[in-house]
């Protein structure tokens, strides 16, 4: 009988908060995550900026619905800008700043999140159920 243990360089992770891989997500792109229990889970989605990605509640702060109208379909075609298919409001991907639309001077709510081991994660202090009651 032997005990398995993972090697000890690799750290263990937390796998309620993983999001998924960096590398399931298109450089730049975007891939959407509902992370939750119940009727109202938090939805979000995560924007990859190289080797940098940065997450956001998939909720438009003009209107309060969903940013995109397909599967992980959240940028401008050439990839540059966050997009809300509704109104077309253009948020910068690293901050969720609105530059352009009905939006102008209000920001996507931040999710909190860090990349470990290739894996993209919730940050530890993120309380799941509160973001999505706010949102």
């Amino acid at each position: 009988m032997s005990d398995a243990q993972p090697p000890r360089d690799t750290p263990a992770l937390d796998v309620e908060r993983v999001i998924c891989r960096l590398s399931d997500i298109d450089d730049p792109g975007a891939r959407s995550f509902t992370i939750g229990q119940g009727d109202w889970p938090l939805r979000g989605f995560v924007v990859r900026v190289g080797a940098e990605a940065h997450a956001y509640v998939n909720s438009c702060p003009h209107a309060r619905h969903p940013l995109n109208l397909g599967p992980n379909r959240f940028l401008t075609p050439g990839g540059e800008l966050i997009l809300c298919s509704s109104h077309g409001a253009l948020f910068d991907k690293r901050t969720g700043f609105c530059v352009a639309g009905p939006c102008g001077g209000q920001s996507l709510a931040r999710v909190p999140i860090t990349i470990e081991a290739g894996f993209v994660m919730l940050a530890d202090d993120v309380d799941v159920q509160a973001l999505a009651d706010r949102y």
